[in-house]
């Protein structure tokens, strides 16, 4: 365990080399939210509350989404892909650790950076353009906490696995993103998933793009207590669980392959 946490700080303190990139993209969120929140604003000059949300619970729905954006990630993570390209995948293998698990860690060292310096200040951005709903309960931190854990769990095992199709294809990167595509719009990223028709809300719950924005989110709002809560919090780690087991399994088949092609 000790190893997986050596290389979560080192990830953290790679991080901590991009500054003014981090710079950069605080901006780029700042300015994307407040055009979204302006959207937002719009939108319910006609109506008071869309699918239990009022104004301002959508304005801090959208900036608890700006502010999970690079923590969870969901486009252009390409680090796996890129050593299986280079072959530098075959040294990786053949390390005694667990491949997954090193890349677990990693994700979450980098997870922790973009909390304390992009998640945080979006959110005091957010709160000074609009004003934000913050949580009355001391509890529902704790519980939005550990579902931002699982979130970038499940985010993780999923960009794992494609990335990993660049064993089989050449064309992984264009795979990834289309997969990236359909996952900006059923995560919950662009509206809350209340906002589709009543016909597919339940499909897009049950799927675990829901675990990457949309119930971390609904548990900020307080929108989730009791049986609910726990509900949608075990439906992040069991999709977490799920996702990370076939990701395992992949590798297991991925070094067999690189195995009977010599690499």
């Amino acid at each position: 365990m000790r190893l997986y946490v050596e290389v979560a700080k080192r990830a953290f303190q790679r991080q901590l080399a991009y500054r003014t990139a981090n710079l950069a993209g605080l901006v780029t969120n700042g300015c994307f939210g407040y055009l979204r929140g302006a959207v937002f604003v719009a939108v319910y000059q006609a109506r008071e509350n869309i699918a239990g949300y009022d104004v301002r619970d959508a304005i801090t729905y959208m900036w608890v989404v700006q502010a999970l954006l690079m923590v969870v990630v969901l486009w252009g993570w390409w680090d796996v892909e890129s050593t299986i390209r280079s072959g530098d995948v075959v040294s990786d293998l053949s390390k005694p650790f667990s491949y997954l698990g090193f890349w677990l860690a990693r994700d979450y060292g980098r997870a922790l950076y973009y909390v304390l310096f992009r998640g945080v200040p979006v959110f005091v951005v957010g709160q000074i353009m609009f004003g934000l709903r913050w949580p009355a309960s001391s509890g529902t931190w704790l519980a939005f906490a550990a579902s931002v854990v699982l979130a970038v769990a499940v985010s993780f095992a999923w960009r794992f696995i494609i990335n990993l199709t660049a064993f089989w294809t050449t064309e992984a990167r264009g795979l990834g993103q289309i997969a990236m595509a359909a996952v900006t719009v059923l995560s919950g990223f662009l509206v809350p998933i209340g906002y589709f028709p009543d016909a597919v809300q339940g499909v897009l719950v049950a799927l675990p793009f829901a675990s990457m924005f949309q119930i971390p989110a609904d548990v900020f709002l307080e929108r989730l207590s009791g049986a609910d809560l726990l509900l949608a919090i075990g439906r992040q780690a069991f999709w977490a669980a799920l996702l990370l087991a076939m990701a395992q399994l992949l590798v297991i088949r991925a070094t067999r392959r690189v195995v009977v092609q010599g690499g």
